[in-house]
């Protein structure tokens, strides 16, 4: 067994016969919240809400005083208001801001109508707590009784370029491509594409050459997003003039996933092997590494409470958020000894990267809070992503608008759905207007906007999503539709978004309306 597969076998063994004193979920947090503020009470934030007064009320142990004077002191941030109010300090080169030392890096992340791109800050803190989760992970291989023969192969990390762009006084680029980055230099020999690949821009070309190279590598790990793995794998099958992956990579055995469901995925990738293997869920935000699946048997993911977060709930309710989803100015906040099993919840985030009482978007759902066990449940605005497009309302209202714009036309509504295409995905838009207009015109300039505004959109459009299909309607089907749903009235409004059921239930309606109409 090479090197490394030895000192991973030893190391599970370690970790699996070393005993540990059992904190509670609370203890962890609490502990995990007093590290954070006692680094960055001397930042620009620590100062303006005096961290050092939250900090006084660490006291008795089981005191639970701290979280209401945390919580009644610092203010629920979304990403516009953190970074108009902080972050950009940071991005211009400022020290001290929302945490310690200047900020290197900035990992870009899909963002709203107002901005094409969110630019999260990743501090050399936020880095090294994501490999020690990561490792934390690994050792939890030793459960899932895999092959000591896997143990030192090859792992394939597909992700964004490392080949991070400068700006002014930090370097951007993906989330992945900034930890790749990083990697220690002990793992780099496992590590594959490897470096020069790793560097490629172009998803296209990187594609390309990862086919050409796949046989002089012998992989045993796949790590990535599903839509872009099964592109992968499909072009070297081809290329290769294979009739599965694992006759290429016959030690192929864990697919460590994350970023979308791996559901829609599952029937898929499967043909495209010839034996079974283990799948693990990551949850890897360009916020922090929040929880992973720490064993086969569990659906769920474990939260990762002392990691460089402090998690806080919000129940996702009407009392919380409004029918848009956003979020109102004080939101009942709960810590994680006071949630509930079934409940879902909006999540806060406080971190190692200077994020402070930061609304991700995310909506979790506990499966076993004794262990700390969730489910990603869905957003807090109405996103459409089936393979990472992250494609939200707001991306579509702005892009409704301004294809209205530049056609001169009125579109008074619209609905889309994600639909299957072939083994991969597409988009169904309903676009209600009354005026004359080529549709073919309306999908390209639809399409095209969407691209100009959704990072992750425009990268998806090339991959995993492989069409757009559009169809017009005169407005009244849409108001039709809604008056016969019984939901007449100016508070009542028609989905943005249908998923499946609703999907079928609105086509047969559609197709009765033509036919009345004819």
């Amino acid at each position: 067994m090479p090197l490394f597969g030895s000192l991973l076998s030893q190391g599970l063994k370690i970790g699996n016969l070393k005993p540990q004193k059992k904190k509670t979920p609370f203890e962890l947090q609490k502990k995990e919240l007093g590290k954070l503020l006692a680094k960055a009470k001397h930042t620009q934030f620590g100062e303006h809400y005096n961290f050092q007064e939250v900090l006084h009320q660490f006291g008795e142990k089981k005191s639970t005083h701290f979280y209401d004077v945390w919580k009644n002191a610092i203010p629920v941030f979304n990403y516009n208001k953190i970074f108009d109010e902080w972050w950009y300090k940071s991005k211009a080169g400022e020290h001290d801001v929302t945490w310690p030392g200047r900020v290197k890096y900035f990992a870009l992340s899909s963002g709203t109508s107002e901005a094409a791109t969110k630019h999260i800050p990743m501090t050399v803190d936020m880095i090294r707590a994501n490999k020690k989760t990561g490792m934390r992970q690994m050792m939890s291989l030793s459960l899932y009784g895999l092959p000591p023969a896997i143990l030192g192969k090859g792992i394939l990390m597909l992700g964004g370029s490392t080949q991070l762009s400068k700006i002014d006084t930090y370097y951007e680029g993906d989330l992945s491509g900034i930890q790749a980055s990083k990697i220690p230099f002990w793992f780099q020999m496992f590590y594959k594409p490897g470096k020069r690949i790793a560097k490629e821009r172009d998803w296209n070309h990187k594609l390309e050459e990862i086919t050409k190279n796949a046989a002089k590598w012998d992989i045993a790990f796949i790590v990535g997003v599903p839509a872009w793995l099964q592109i992968m794998m499909e072009r070297i099958i081809e290329h290769h003039g294979l009739n599965n992956i694992h006759e290429i990579w016959p030690n192929l055995s864990v697919f460590v996933h994350g970023g979308v469901s791996f559901e829609p995925y599952k029937k898929g990738f499967e043909k495209l092997l010839g034996k079974p293997i283990t799948y693990i869920e990551t949850y890897l935000a360009s916020e922090g590494f929040i929880a992973y699946q720490g064993a086969p048997d569990k659906h769920a993911m474990k939260l990762c409470l002392h990691s460089g977060i402090f998690f806080e709930f919000i129940p996702f309710n009407e009392k919380n958020f409004n029918s848009d989803g956003d979020i109102i100015d004080t939101p009942e906040t709960l810590m994680i000894h006071q949630v509930e099993e079934g409940v879902d919840y909006a999540l806060l985030l406080s971190t190692c990267a200077g994020t402070w009482r930061y609304l991700i978007g995310d909506v979790i759902r506990f499966e076993n809070k004794e262990e700390c066990e969730i489910m990603i449940s869905g957003r807090t605005k109405h996103y459409l992503s089936l393979c990472g497009e992250h494609l939200s309302v707001d991306n579509m209202n702005k892009a409704i608008q301004l294809v209205s714009e530049e056609l001169n036309i009125s579109i008074s509504e619209y609905t889309v759905a994600g639909i299957t295409h072939g083994t991969l995905f597409a988009h169904k838009w309903f676009v209600g207007t009354d005026d004359k207009i080529d549709t073919e015109v309306l999908r390209q300039r639809l399409d095209e906007k969407l691209k100009e505004l959704n990072d992750d959109y425009r990268t998806e459009r090339i991959a995993a999503l492989k069409d757009v299909f559009l169809e017009v309607l005169p407005v009244n089907a849409f108001y039709k539709w809604m008056e016969s749903k019984g939901k007449v009235g100016s508070q009542n409004k028609f989905p943005r978004v249908f998923k499946k059921t609703q999907l079928e239930d609105w086509e047969r309606f559609v197709e009765e309306y033509k036919n009345s109409e004819e």
